[in-house]
């Protein structure tokens, strides 16, 4: 039976969020080839009900792994396992770093096919197709697994988390050998880099900066924007500026940082590059501000405005901030 294999990654007694995105699809995809979607943790003392909360969002069953958490090779040797005894026919990551290494390790332990930064997936003649962006996103391919497991990893927030309604999963604990160099690393320290007090992949507004703004300083437009927004904005960066040292790595948007779909994106200063439009583009609204008026971001964006933005956003803190207190 086509059964796919979902890897959650959790911290801190959450799962994250592209995980949630993950076992969605894998939910939606394994119910159209006529299989189940299981999902796996690994981690040390990982509590049932976390587990078991996956069934929310279509995982039919939870297999919960003890071992080092947040490395990728033990939770290779766990999923290599956990695929020969269930006969799974996929495996499904949602994206980021860590998923990106433990699906590679995957591949090469099982002499898997894998398609990596994954933006969607359809089902074909009883088959998964992965499409997958390339030539700088201008084309997609589409990859058809010949291998007997294929290996999805998703492009960050590549995949929508959608709850069932169901009740809680029937969790069931995974025993597995460690290989000899799996036990080599130890995690020292553990935590997550943010470039805001909210996750940019998490936030529902996103004020981003761009070179138009000028210098460094004047993010402090972008910043007083998102706080009188909300507590769920955020700042975000391009690349440009990054690279300039105006702001933090961590809040970059684009083909080299992080991409996002958050309900509203604001680009200030933003030309509208394509390695920047598809961390961004999927976003649920739009709305640019440039005093270039053939700037390229005008071209996907749901409202444009053309000015000076020291002279715009001023005035729409102002605005926004009335909305609020009104």
């Amino acid at each position: 039976m086509p059964d796919i294999l979902v890897y959650a990654l959790h911290y801190e007694g959450a799962i994250n969020k592209n995980s949630l995105g993950a076992v969605s699809e894998g939910a939606r995809l394994a119910d159209q080839l006529g299989g189940k979607a299981h999902a796996i943790l690994v981690g040390e003392g990982v509590p049932d009900d976390l587990a078991a909360s996956l069934g929310a969002y279509g995982a039919s069953r939870v297999l919960v792994a003890e071992g080092p958490e947040g490395l990728a090779q033990p939770v290779v040797d766990a999923m290599a396992q956990a695929i020969a005894a269930g006969g799974y026919s996929y495996a499904l990551f949602g994206g980021g770093l860590l998923g990106f290494e433990i699906g590679a390790g995957l591949a090469a332990r099982l002499s898997a096919g894998v398609a990596m930064e994954v933006t969607g997936v359809r089902v074909e003649g009883g088959k998964l197709i992965a499409e997958r962006p390339i030539l700088g996103d201008s084309a997609i391919s589409e990859i058809e697994f010949r291998s007997e497991v294929g290996i999805v990893i998703g492009r960050l927030n590549a995949f929508e988390t959608k709850q069932t309604g169901a009740g809680a999963a029937p969790v069931e604990h995974l025993s597995f050998e460690l290989s000899e160099h799996a036990k080599r690393a130890k995690m020292v320290s553990r935590g997550e880099q943010r470039g805001a007090d909210v996750d940019i992949e998490g936030a529902d507004i996103l004020v981003a900066g761009g070179r138009g703004l000028g210098k460094a300083e004047a993010f402090e437009l972008c910043e007083n924007l998102a706080k009188a927004f909300g507590n769920n904005a955020a700042v975000a960066a391009t690349r440009a500026v990054v690279d300039a040292g105006w702001y933090p790595y961590a809040a970059q948007i684009g083909q080299t940082g992080k991409t996002v779909a958050p309900k509203l994106y604001l680009a200030a200063g933003i030309s509208g590059a394509i390695q920047h439009k598809v961390g961004m583009q999927a976003s649920e609204n739009i709305v640019a501000i440039n005093k270039d008026a053939n700037a390229p971001i005008f071209e996907f964006s749901d409202l444009g405005i053309v000015g000076d933005l020291h002279k715009i956003m001023p005035k729409l803190i102002d605005a926004v901030k009335a909305k609020r207190e009104s």
